[in-house]
């Protein structure tokens, strides 16, 4: 019989210090736990170190997504209350889906005006989880008016403001769409990256715009019963070669991020050939899961009872995962969005 899963299993306690609030001066220069997937065996660098944990022929697969300044604070047009709204996905002509507070004031058919009127909003649909359907009025372009009024939606967790916007983007982002960076990708300098690529290790950029589905709790005990958030993804024809020809050649595949990992696993068929194109994926990793094509993840540390933990915890074994953690909670690592790393190989 099958061994049930639990969100209780995947359980650490965390103290709440341990939550980085603010990101390194120096990108790469946090530190970096190396776990090995096999034997569970423990290491501490730091995070500039990871080229010597690659080799010439494998190939790092990046996620390019680039995060908006999703946050608008506005005001109701008919009373003057101040509006929240969080911008999840883009639909068509101007028509977003989003995450508005306070949610009963905002009733079908209500207008916000955002920064003395030079972006305008009405509800135009409730949606099943209470997220609002809100069309945008404006002059201009809609990415100008949104750089000059958004904030970047940063997670719950950190409650500091963030005083350079670039500092929650990677330094290869690109595609704009995202409500959360892939934070993986935040240690990263470009000289990093050259000094890796100089070295014979390949760089597939593929795109997965990151949904704040990503920070929303399980709430099912039985991990079976959970109903992963859809997310889009993208995979240049480019991207797919390299990744393959990687895989024939018996070289590595290794994704900087845990969306980077959902984007690869979702293009490939069963073989583990990854097809380019896009799509949506709702792929939920946990422990029993077979990979198709990664070998080797980079990655934050995760919340507790998130799904992220458990896709780790595919790769490594729960236990492993488990026992690291614990080691990083002893030894003081920073934890989640702008926190320490772990390569696991």
């Amino acid at each position: 019989m099958e061994q049930v899963l639990l969100k209780s299993d995947f359980y650490f306690d965390l103290p709440q210090e341990l939550i980085a609030q603010d990101p390194l001066e120096d990108r790469s220069s946090s530190r970096l736990l190396k776990l090995d997937k096999k034997t569970g065996e423990i290491e501490h660098h730091v995070f500039k170190e990871v080229p010597t944990f690659l080799r010439p022929g494998d190939c790092l697969v990046l996620n390019n997504t680039k995060v908006i300044p999703a946050r608008l604070y506005g005001v109701k047009e008919d009373t003057g209350a101040t509006i929240e709204v969080l911008l999840l996905k883009r639909k068509e002509n101007d028509m977003w889906e989003t995450l508005v507070k306070p949610g009963k004031k905002m009733k079908i058919g209500a207008k916000v005006v955002f920064g003395d009127g030079l972006l305008k909003a009405e509800v135009i649909d409730i949606m099943e989880e209470g997220n609002r359907l809100i069309q945008f009025s404006y002059e201009g372009i809609f990415e100008e008016v949104l750089d000059a009024l958004g904030e970047m939606p940063l997670p719950p967790y950190i409650t500091h403001k963030l005083q350079d916007k670039n500092r929650y983007q990677t330094v290869y982002a690109k595609y704009e769409g995202s409500a959360a960076a892939p934070t993986a990708g935040l240690h990263f300098t470009k000289e990093l990256l050259e000094q890796i690529q100089a070295m014979g290790v390949k760089i597939a950029p593929v795109t997965l715009h990151v949904g704040l589905g990503t920070f929303r709790p399980v709430k099912e005990e039985n991990l079976i019963n959970h109903h992963m958030h859809s997310e889009y993804y993208e995979i240049t024809k480019e991207s797919a070669d390299l990744i393959n020809e990687t895989k024939k050649n018996g070289g590595r595949i290794i994704c900087v991020g845990t969306t980077s990992c959902r984007t690869i696993e979702s293009a490939a068929d069963e073989s583990g050939f990854v097809h380019p194109g896009c799509a949506n994926t709702e792929i939920f990793i946990y422990p029993g899961y077979r990979f198709k094509v990664l070998d080797g993840l980079i990655t934050n540390f995760h919340l507790p009872e998130s799904t992220l933990i458990m896709l780790v915890s595919a790769l490594a074994g729960r236990e492993h995962v488990l026992h690291a953690y614990e080691i990083a909670v002893k030894e003081r690592y920073r934890f989640f969005s702008f926190g320490d790393a772990m390569i696991i190989i």
